[in-house]
């Protein structure tokens, strides 16, 4: 195990590098999107308009930020956790087309997101659940506010971090997937425990 400080935006020579295991603390822009924000993108893609960000070498955090406004129109955040990932499971192609090279979120993905990972050389980053002041520490400010009408969790959130993590790296370049192996491992036990006849 390994540990990383990267910061945005994420070169994809130092993405390959990555195995799962290792540890990354991520400075720099962080995007968050969940469900609507990747059917909003795909519909904009789809219909040859520009996207509202960058997304060559971002990290896109699935989460729902609880952020408070300030008296000037400004953000604030005041918690932030992770979101199940599976859900943007089915844009997996996409996010690899975008240029994103990191995925952050919790649960793990599957045979989509490995494939697009190793082909886009993209990784998925477990952030820890339960830990959202935690994290909420690694933000320095809210750069920016996109789609609200999407309502606050489905927003368009553009981070500004420091040390945000620890992240552990999930879903590596290489193939391998901390998930993928888990089950292998729980499925290995449940037949030793409970033998076919």
């Amino acid at each position: 195990m390994t540990t990383y400080h990267l910061s945005t935006p994420l070169p994809e020579s130092e993405m390959r590098k990555l195995v799962v295991g290792d540890v990354v603390y991520l400075s720099g822009h962080i995007f968050t999107a969940r469900d609507m924000a990747h059917l909003k993108i795909r519909g904009l893609l789809e219909s040859c308009q520009p996207l509202p960000k960058d997304f060559q070498g971002a990290a896109v955090f699935h989460a729902g930020p609880v952020a408070l406004k300030n008296e000037d129109g400004s953000w604030r955040l005041n918690v932030i956790g992770p979101t199940t990932s599976i859900r943007m499971e089915p844009y997996a192609e996409m996010v690899g087309q975008l240029g994103v090279k990191a995925v952050i979120g919790k649960g793990g993905m599957a045979e989509s997101t490995i494939r697009a990972c190793e082909r886009y050389g993209y990784v998925y980053l477990q952030a820890a659940p339960g830990c959202a002041a935690k994290l909420a520490q690694g933000v320095e400010r809210i750069h920016d506010v996109t789609w609200f009408e999407l309502g606050m969790p489905e927003t368009v959130w553009d981070l500004q971090t420091k040390e945000f993590g620890p992240l552990v790296v999930g879903m590596d370049t290489h193939g391998s997937s901390i998930y993928a192996n888990l089950k292998k491992q729980a499925i290995k036990k449940i037949d030793a425990l409970y033998p076919q006849e």
